[in-house]
């Protein structure tokens, strides 16, 4: 993200190596040139400033190849709207443009017809809407231009065919979520069909911030089927011949097969971390390791991403920690070669419980020595990051997110939370996955099977599983998932067969936790709804839902 001279260096260097291959069109990713979103990056003049002197030096460093067409993506400052204060109130200050590239000069320009405000998009906040087709001449065919959203919508589609258009190209960052790249293909097999009208789909990949694209840029005939698939998850050159509309199937066909659900996820959620950290310069990540599912799942993944040398975990046991959590925790450090470290919590909590004692009331319930355990946890791994300038990577899963079980300041304590958007039920299907995968792949398993098999704890105050506070994981997230992913209706959740105390419990401790999850690291998005830029609730609201099933 707004790497503009590296990014500028990196589409000419691909350029000049498809050119090299016998290309003479090459399209590149939506906003490829600054990297999506840019958010209020777009309110600062100086970025669309900066944006345009390199669009225009970037066709000045291809002008030695005249006949080579590129669509490259780009914000375009809109003339007169020089003040964010103004632009923010008044108006847009850019359009979501794709220039044509061709012969050292910006021959044609396309701005975005369609902007998304839904999700994770709010493109409306900063872009004004184009509504004039683009269509441009290479090699006997008609190209016509769109980007990401247009052609999820039938009408620039349509308009790209009216004026000539006899294929499609696409500009694309479509934030990965569970199922959108089957969605993607459906839909633009459908924009195929209905304008007779092969279509090449140019997906950014990578992780920014919360949010993770995940490549597999792929080529649909006239009829929509696919005539050629990029690799998910990693940035590829992909070359397809075209002639007179007709887009030709290569020999041998390069169509890389899609990953299957979990094989998928575990991809994001590696790439996500892989990125956050190598983009913003962190030299290592650090994990508090307790010995169970989420933490087990969430170093698996970090070794993955960045390399065992690069992993630190550190165990920290209070007076309750069992010793299976100690022999699981260092048994698998062993497994992928981290550095291990074993730090007791229970000096601390001995004296943290001494200078609070004249203080502390003794209440039912009372979790204040519970969440204290968590802080000492939280300022241990904190003050190795500081020391380091390694990352902290937290573990709290959206199960537990959602239901405000985790300590503000403790286990909360953080740079990035990998599993954020993975609820607990999902956890143990990917750490029974990332299992599999290892054996299939000759290798022993990563995680071992007791860490997954034994009934989740916190493991803060004696014989304590997660069921003593929670309902079922299953019941849970079906509840999570059914109201805050898919919005439904509390009658319909009833109707599915769930209790209302559990319903009535979870959509309770949903909504008092909200306060905490606005003070939640930033984590991987791996479903349509996540908790972050897709839930904007009020911290401070009196409404509630009634839970008692309505009169037939």
């Amino acid at each position: 993200m707004g790497d503009l001279a590296a990014n500028a260096a990196h589409i000419v260097d691909m350029t000049r190596k498809a050119y090299a291959l016998g290309a003479r069109v090459m399209v590149t990713p939506e906003l490829a040139l600054t990297g999506y979103p840019p958010e209020d990056l777009l309110l600062r003049p100086a970025f669309l400033h900066a944006s345009a002197a390199t669009l225009k030096q970037l066709a000045h460093d291809l002008s030695d190849l005249p006949d080579l067409a590129l669509v490259v993506g780009h914000p375009l400052g809109i003339e007169g709207a020089d003040s964010p204060r103004l632009a923010s109130r008044q108006q847009a200050v850019a359009c979501n443009a794709a220039s044509l590239v061709r012969g050292g000069v910006v021959e044609a320009t396309y701005c975005k017809h369609d902007l998304p405000n839904y999700q994770v998009f709010d493109e409306r906040r900063y872009f004004a809407p184009g509504d004039r087709a683009v269509v441009f001449e290479a090699g006997g065919t008609h190209f016509g231009i769109n980007i990401c959203e247009d052609a999820w919508l039938p009408h620039a589609p349509r308009m790209a065919r009216a004026a000539g258009a006899q294929v499609l190209l696409v500009l694309n960052a479509s934030p990965y979520h569970r199922g959108k790249t089957t969605d993607r293909e459906r839909t633009m097999r459908q924009r195929c069909q209905e304008n007779d009208m092969a279509l090449v789909f140019a997906h950014a990949v990578g992780g920014q911030d919360e949010i993770v694209f995940d490549g597999a840029s792929f080529v649909l005939d006239r009829g929509g089927e696919v005539v050629a698939r990029s690799p998910q998850f990693a940035e590829d050159l992909m070359l397809v011949d075209v002639g007179g509309g007709e887009v030709l199937r290569q020999a041998p066909a390069r169509v890389v097969p899609l990953m299957h659900d979990h094989a998928e996820v575990y991809a994001a959620l590696v790439l996500g971390v892989r990125d956050y950290l190598g983009k913003n310069g962190f030299p290592g990540a650090i994990i508090g390791l307790s010995g169970g599912v989420d933490s087990a799942l969430v170093l698996a993944i970090a070794v993955d991403a960045l390399g065992p040398e690069r992993v630190r975990v550190v165990m920290m046991p209070s007076p309750y920690t069992a010793q299976m959590s100690l022999d699981d925790a260092d048994a698998m450090s062993r497994r992928l070669g981290v550095r291990h470290d074993v730090l007791s919590i229970s000096p601390a909590l001995e004296q943290f419980r001494a200078t609070l004692s004249p203080l502390l009331v003794e209440r039912e319930g009372d979790t204040t020595l519970e969440n204290i355990q968590a802080r000492i946890r939280g300022i241990l791994l904190m003050a190795l990051s500081n020391n380091s300038g390694s990352i902290v990577l937290t573990t709290g899963n959206k199960s537990e997110m959602a239901t405000g079980y985790a300590t503000l300041y403790g286990d909360m304590a953080g740079g990035f939370a990998v599993i954020k958007d993975v609820t607990k039920t999902l956890v143990w299907e990917l750490a029974r996955w990332r299992n599999a995968h290892a054996l299939a792949q000759g290798e022993a398993e990563v995680i071992p099977q007791r860490v997954i098999t034994r009934p989740p704890s916190a493991e803060l105050r004696p014989d304590q599983v997660d069921q003593d506070s929670l309902p079922p994981y299953d019941v849970l997230d079906g509840i999570l998932r059914r109201y805050m992913e898919e919005d439904q209706p509390i009658e319909a959740i009833l109707a599915a067969g769930y209790a209302a105390a559990d319903v009535q419990r979870v959509v309770q401790l949903l909504k008092q936790s909200e306060y905490k999850r606005r003070q939640a690291p930033p984590g991987v998005r791996i479903t349509h709804r996540a908790f972050g830029r897709d839930w904007r609730y009020p911290i401070t609201s009196k409404f509630r839902e009634s839970v008692e099933p309505t009169a037939g």
